[in-house]
Order: structure tokens, then sequence, then C-alpha cells
């Protein structure tokens, strides 16, 4: 139970929703305890006139008329206060699912890169859906039933007892056996529940994978291959949800196996107390109902203990993420105004799940509105400079400055919220142009979004489609094309107007061409704002102030264009090969 403790929080917030809840069960189940009572006074009355103990007919149709009106008065009432009840605890419970999802949902964006790297989507979804759920069942029917049990069995039993303690004692020999037999079907339902939802997230992260590479599968017509092997996991989920069932199906025909013991035991040892005259016919019918009212809030028992164990597991793993510590973490709550001037002094990275050295002992410095291209091979560390300017991780060694700063005493939101970044494979939600455009300002005008698309020349590309800017996107923008999509996202980043804009390879997927307009327009865009760039192509990189040549994590150059193609080295060669495939 000690995971369950993180949940005492919300039962305090709604303690008196619960309480209320609480409050009105009790009183309902009072009053279904007293329908059997009512039933046994009216057979009484019946058998009383019958053997002339009383003579008057009117009295006993007056006393029967009477017990029907309290009888539908009891069931009007009592399903009205159910209601109510459900309204209460069933919603509490809804409330606190509610906001145990936005927490979870919170923590999810505060953690790290890392964090996501080491967990898979499947599991990230699964703990915010169905062990949240679990959950929910914890604190809302588990509480309502287990009340209803004490409260159903207490007064049933004190009642029972009261009226004859010899039949009540033989009316609840099966009980006992319900309870632990239900409490052991229910252990072997949990376990296989946990397999199914297994096999539940293997399917889930199955498809996700198949439908986001189903330009590759396609492409390499492997459709037969992935068919058998969504088969296979789909036939060992089939297996499993038939032993679950299986387990399942045996539920209620035993409740019901002891519910027709507890009836016979009470037929025969009250039928015999009946007929050597020790109790009236009233007691018998009596104890049948009681036996029937019993019989679930005793099953519960069983049933209870399993969902307050499911929803322990449930929680521990949700516990887990909940109680992790971003790495990055915002140590500063005041304003942080950025002009832009960008330091790296001895900055060295590492990154933990690979354990490589991205970069080694890194210095440079940009002034504030000045534009400077990193070049270098795959791997040599261009994207990790850009992330940590980002803050989407911090260094192993060295500072990071912004404005003579270090970019951890820096608000990191602030911070971010000044980034314009557009990354090499950029992604868009599925929604229309205008609103992915949108995204980096929220309250733009349409005039500053088809401005914004002018620059990243994309306009054109978007009044062809027959609904412009409100052409639904596929997901992860499937419908574009990939230099489209990365000019969307350069409209994105422009529109922001933020004080540094990153540019990582976002022109690799655009002919030279559109490359030479949308640099052009980007020099314009980019004026009093600090730009890194990050490339492949010279034409990209040889209007920057400043240069810097990556290889294997260290600056190996670094210069305006005309000093680097003076001298010997990676961007000499670069700018030979282009110039010769421009001219070829």
């Amino acid at each position: 139970m000690k995971a369950l403790q993180y949940l005492n929080k919300y039962f305090s917030k709604y303690k008196w929703r619960i309480l209320i809840g609480l409050l009105i069960t009790v009183f309902s189940k009072l009053l279904a305890l007293k329908i059997p009572q009512i039933i046994r006074d009216s057979l009484n009355v019946v058998e009383d006139y019958h053997n002339n103990v009383i003579t008057d007919v009117s009295v006993v149709k007056h006393q029967l008329l009477i017990n029907v009106f309290i009888i539908i008065g009891i069931a009007l009432l009592g399903g009205f206060l159910t209601f109510i009840m459900r309204q209460t605890l069933i919603v509490t419970s809804r409330l606190i699912e509610f906001d145990l999802k936005n927490e979870i949902y919170q923590q999810y964006q505060k953690l790290s890169l890392t964090f996501y790297k080491k967990n898979r989507t499947g599991d990230l979804m699964n703990r915010i859906s169905e062990d949240v759920s679990k959950v929910r069942m914890y604190v809302g029917p588990a509480v309502m039933y287990t009340m209803n049990m004490i409260v159903l069995f207490v007064v049933g039993f004190t009642q029972m007892a009261k009226v004859d303690l010899k039949l009540t004692l033989y009316t609840l020999i099966p009980f006992p056996l319900l309870s632990i037999s239900i409490f052991i079907l229910s252990r072997v339902i949990h376990k296989r529940s946990t397999i199914v939802q297994e096999y539940l997230s293997k399917l889930t992260t199955f498809n996700q994978e198949f439908f986001s590479g189903i330009n590759v599968v396609k492409s390499y017509g492997i459709e037969a291959s992935i068919i058998k092997d969504f088969d296979t996991i789909s036939d060992a989920s089939k297996d499993k949800n038939i032993h679950l069932h299986k387990a399942n199906a045996l539920f209620f025909p035993l409740m019901i196996l002891l519910i027709g013991i507890s009836n016979l035991l009470v037929i025969y040892v009250g039928g015999n107390q009946y007929i050597n005259g020790e109790i009236q016919i009233g007691v018998v019918v009596e104890f049948m109902l009681y036996v029937n009212i019993l019989t679930w809030p005793v099953a519960v028992v069983g049933w209870v203990t399993s969902m307050v164990q499911q929803a322990e597991a449930s929680q521990a793993r949700i516990n887990e993420f909940l109680n992790q510590v971003p790495e990055i973490q915002n140590s500063n709550e005041l304003r942080t105004d950025i002009n832009g001037k960008v330091t790296f002094k001895d900055v060295t990275f590492k990154y933990e799940d690979t354990d490589i050295t991205a970069l080694k002992n890194i210095n440079f410095s940009v002034n504030a509105g000045e534009t400077i291209a990193i070049l270098g091979k795959t791997g040599s560390g261009k994207s990790t400079i850009i992330e940590l300017i980002s803050r989407l991780y911090d260094t192993t060694e060295g500072t990071i400055l912004l404005d003579d700063t270090p970019i951890k005493e820096a608000n990191l939101n602030d911070v971010r919220s000044q980034i314009g970044f557009v990354p090499q494979d950029p992604f868009l939600f599925s929604d229309t142009i205008g609103n992915n455009i949108k995204f980096g300002k929220e309250d733009a005008t349409e005039e500053e979004i088809i401005e914004a698309a002018k620059n990243a020349v994309v306009h054109n590309n978007i009044v062809e489609f027959t609904n412009g800017y409100k052409t639904i996107l596929g997901e992860r923008g499937v419908t574009l094309s990939g230099g489209q999509k990365q000019r969307v996202s350069i409209a994105r980043a422009i529109i922001k107007n933020p004080k540094i804009l990153i540019f990582d390879d976002c022109l690799s997927a655009v002919d030279t061409e559109t490359e030479e307009k949308i640099l052009s327009n980007l020099e314009k865009v980019s004026k009093n704002k600090t730009t890194f760039i990050i490339s492949h192509r010279v034409s990209s990189a040889k209007n920057a102030d400043k240069i810097i040549i990556l290889d294997a994590g260290k600056i190996a150059q670094q210069g305006t264009h005309n000093q680097l193609i003076t001298e010997q080295g990676y961007y000499k060669d670069l700018y030979e090969q282009q110039l010769l495939e421009k001219e070829i």
C-alpha cells in the first residue's frame, strides 16, 4: 500500500465529496436491508391470518398495502441515493484520474531527451492510460464496494443474528469459501491480465512502427513479412486473451453455486425449524433475501483485494516516472532577457546512453546579431552544439554563456522561447498547414502566416493545394514532400521572431535555386538575430560572419569563407568539390 500513499493528496483535495458519498452509501444500504424485514412481517401477517391468530382480513390487507407502499418508497429512494452516490464517489474517481493523468503528462514534458531515449513510446502511453485506469478503480469502485460490504455485512449479520442465531451460522458457512475462492480467482485473473496488457503494448508498438515506416515497407515490398510478424504477435495475444477469459468465466458461476448452497442451507435448516414451530415462514424468506443481498459484498472482498493489488502495482509503475528528477531543471523563476550572444567555454559533452563523447573542449563566441555556420562530417558533433544551446542537454564539462550569463542560471522557459529551431527532419502535426506555421506564434494573424511562408519560399506551393493554408496534413506531415516540410518548418521558426535562429541542415531537401532564394530571405529575416546554420553545403555557409569546422568533436578550423578557402583542410576541399559539381 506504500505506493498508493501517493494518492493521499487527491483524497485530501476531494475529501468532502468522498465523505458525502460514503455517508450516502451507508444510508442507502441501511434502507436496502429494511426490505427483507418488511417482507418477513408481511408473510408473517398472512400466516397469522391463516392460523386464525388474526381474524379480521381488513387488518391484513391494510398492513400489506402499507408494506407495499413502504417497499416502493424504499426502492425509489434507494435508487435516487445510489445515483447520488455514483455522482459523488465515481465522479470523484474520474476527477482524480484526470488530475493524475495531467500530473503524469506535465512530468513527461519536464523530463529530458535522455529519458525518452531509454523508454519506449508504447510503455509511456500504457502508464498514462492503462495504469491510471487501474488506479481509478481503486479510488472509486474499490472504496465504494468496500463501504457497501462493511455496512451490509455488519448490519445484515447483526439483524440476522437477532432473528435466529442458529440459522445465521448455517447460512454463513459458504461465505468464507466464497470470499477465498474469489480472492484466488482474482489473483489468477490479475496475472493473466498483466500478460494480456504486455501483449497489447507489443501490438501497439508494432503498429506504431509499421505506420511510421509505411514508406519503407512498401518500397521494399515486405508487406507479407510484416503481416506474418503481426499474425505471430496477434495469435499470441489472442491465446493470452482466451486464457484470461476462461478464468473470468468462472467468476459468476462460482458466485451462483455458493449462493445456491447458502439458499439450500436456509431452506433445509429453516424449513426444519418452521416444521418444528421454532420460526415463522417469513423468517425463512427473510434469510433467503439476506443471502442474496450479502453474497455480492462478500464476493467483492476478493475482487477488491485484487483491484487494490493491481492499483498498487500500477501506481508503483507511475511513481517510477513521477519520482524521476528531470536532468534539465529551471533554477531561475525570474525573467531572463536574451540579446543573443552565445559563448562556449571549454565545453565537453558525453551522451550517457551511448557513452560517446560528442564534443571535446569546444571554445567559440558569437555576438548578438551575427551568423555562424558549423560544418563537418556526419557524427562530428554539429547537432550536439545545437542541442546544448537549446539546453536539451547540459554540458558534461565547461560552460555555455548567454549574454555572459551561464545558461544554467537563465530562466529555462525564456531561453527556449527565444530560440527558433528548424531540425533536419522536421516534425509536423496532423493539423492544417496554417496551424503548423502558427505553432511558432499562436496569436499570429493570417498576414503574418503568409509572410512567413513567403520568406520560406513555400507560399506558392501552399496556394496550389485545394484548401490552401487550411489543408489538413497527414501524420507527421506525410502529405508534403521533404523539401516542403522543411520550408514549413522554417516558416514556423521565422514567425516566432526569436533572438536566436537555428537551422540544422534544414535545406538538404531543396534544390540549389530554392536554397538561394531562402538564404536571401533569411538574410533579411535574421537581421539583428543570432543565427546558427548547420550544413553540408558551402553555399549555405559562405555568407556567415564566422565558420566553424568540426572533426570528431573538436574544432578543426574556424574563420570566414574567404579565409578558409585559402587554407588546406575540410572546408577548402568541400568548396572545390561542390564548385566542380555545380559546373558539371
